[in-house]
C-alpha cells in the first residue's frame, strides 16, 4: 500500500473524522466566543462607564482614583456579560455543529440498524446502499450487504433441501404405496418378484435416510473419528476391493497408480476409506463404458507434509458453471441422470465434511463437459503439523 493510499484510508477512518469533527465544535465555539466578546464588550464596557461616572471626563480628572476604580468595575461587568452573551452564542453553535456531525455518522448506523431488524425479520434480500464517506461505515455496509447475500443464499437452499428432501422420499414412498395398493386390489400379483421390489425400495429410503442422518452428524462434527498412522496404500486397497466388481461389470479400466515410500497418513483407516470409496462410487455412476477411471496417490507440499489422492475419470465431466456447487446438498448437475443412477445427491457432501474433519482438503477440476473430472483429496501426514481444514472447488 502506498503512503497516498494508507493517507486517504486514514483521512477516511472513523477516528479521524471525529476527532476533526470535535476539533472543528471546539474551534467553531471559541471564534464565535471571540468576535461576540469583540462585538459586545465595547458597547457593555462604555455602558457601565456611563452609569458609574455620570459627571464625564471632567469629574474623571477630578477624581482619580474613583475613576481607576470605577474602570475596573466597569471593565469587569462589561467583560462578564460578554463573555455570558459569547458562551450562550457558543453553545448554540457547538450544539448546531456537534448535531450535524452526529447525523451524519448516526444517520447510516441507524438505517443499519433497520436493516437489520429487517432482516432479522426474514427479509433477506434486504441491502444497504454503499456509503462512501466514512471507511469504517463503507465496511460495515458491505459486510452487511455480505452477510445479507450469505444469508439469502442459504435460506434459498434451505429450502431447495427439504424440496429435495421430500422429493426423494416420495419416490420410493411412492413406488411401496403403489405395490401396496396393487396388492391389496388383487391388482398385483404377490409373487417373489414383487416383494424383492417393495424390498429395493424400501432399502432405497432407508439409505437415503442413514445418508442424511450421517451428513448431518458430518457437518455438525458428532461422527467420531479415530485418526491413527496409515500407508496410503491400505487406504487404496479397501477402497479399490469394495468396487472392482463394479468395474468389472460396467466394462471399465480401472488403474491404480501407488508408488512405493509414500509417507504414513494420520486419519481414520475407515472414514478416508469412506471418501475414496464416495469418490469411486461417483466416478463409476458418470463414466460410461468404454472408459478409464485412475486412483493415483502422490506426496504433496515443499516439506512433504501431505499426500494427494486423485481420483480421475473420463466422463461426463462437469461445466464450469457448476464446480462451485459439486459438494452442496443434492446438488446435480444433471437431476434425471443422477437420480436414474441412484444417486442420493449427498456422498460428495458427506465426504466433504469428513475430509474436513480430518485437516484435510478437497477440491474438483473438469476441464468442461465430455473431458472427465478429476477429484482431489488432501491429507496429513503423521507427524506433520495439522493444517486447518479447507475445502475447495
Amino acid at each position: 500500500m502506498t503512503t497516498l493510499a494508507r493517507a486517504r484510508r486514514l483521512w477516511r477512518s472513523l477516528a479521524v473524522r471525529l476527532f476533526i469533527s470535535y476539533l472543528t465544535i471546539v474551534a467553531a465555539g471559541v471564534a464565535t466566543m471571540l468576535v461576540v466578546v469583540d462585538l459586545v464588550a465595547p458597547e457593555v464596557f462604555a455602558t457601565h462607564m456611563g452609569a458609574t461616572m455620570p459627571g464625564g471626563m471632567p469629574a474623571m480628572v477630578a477624581h482619580t482614583q474613583e475613576l481607576d476604580a470605577a474602570l475596573a468595575r466597569a471593565f469587569q461587568i462589561a467583560v462578564a456579560q460578554a463573555l455570558l452573551v459569547a458562551a450562550v452564542a457558543a453553545l448554540v453553535t457547538a450544539t448546531g455543529a456537534s448535531l450535524f456531525v452526529a447525523a451524519r455518522v448516526a444517520a447510516p448506523i441507524g438505517r443499519l440498524a433497520t436493516a437489520s431488524r429487517r432482516l432479522a425479520a426474514g427479509h433477506y434480500a434486504e441491502r444497504m446502499a454503499p456509503h462512501g464517506g466514512i471507511a469504517e461505515l463503507s465496511a460495515l455496509t458491505a459486510s452487511f450487504n455480505e452477510m445479507a447475500a450469505i444469508l439469502e443464499t442459504t435460506e434459498r437452499r434451505r429450502l431447495e433441501l427439504l424440496g429435495d428432501v421430500a422429493h426423494e422420499l416420495r419416490t420410493p414412498i411412492s413406488a411401496i404405496e403403489g405395490y401396496l395398493e396393487g396388492l391389496l386390489d388383487g391388482v398385483v400379483d404377490p409373487a417373489p418378484e414383487t416383494w424383492a421390489r417393495l424390498h429395493a425400495e424400501a432399502g432405497r429410503l432407508r439409505r437415503l435416510v442413514d445418508d442424511l442422518q450421517e451428513l448431518s452428524r458430518a457437518e455438525a462434527g458428532r461422527i467420531p473419528l479415530h485418526p491413527r498412522p496409515i500407508g496410503p496404500g491400505e487406504i487404496v486397497r479397501v477402497a479399490a476391493d469394495r468396487l472392482a466388481g463394479q468395474f468389472e461389470e460396467r466394462g471399465l479400466t480401472f488403474v491404480i497408480d501407488v508408488p512405493a515410500g509414500l509417507p504414513p497418513v494420520h486419519v481414520d483407516p475407515d472414514r478416508a476409506g469412506q471418501v475414496l470409496t464416495n469418490l469411486l462410487t461417483n466416478a463409476l455412476r458418470y463414466t460410461p463404458a468404454p472408459g478409464e477411471i485412475t486412483l493415483a496417490v502422490r506426496a504433496e507440499g515443499a516439506e512433504g507434509d501431505a499426500v494427494r489422492f486423485a481420483v480421475t475419470d473420463s466422463g461426463v465431466g462437469i461445466a464450469p458453471e457448476h464446480l462451485p456447487h459439486v459438494f452442496e446438498r443434492f446438488y446435480r448437475v444433471d437431476k434425471s441422470r443422477s437420480r436414474a443412477l441412484g444417486g442420493s445427491g449427498i456422498g460428495l457432501t458427506i465426504a466433504r465434511a469428513l475430509v474436513a474433519a480430518m485437516g484435510g482438503r478437497i477440491r474438483v477440476e473438469s476441464a468442461g463437459l465430455g473431458r472427465g473430472a478429476t477429484f482431489v483429496v488432501t491429507l496429513p501426514v503423521a507427524g506433520a503439523a495439522r493444517a486447518a481444514p479447507l475445502i475447495e472447488s
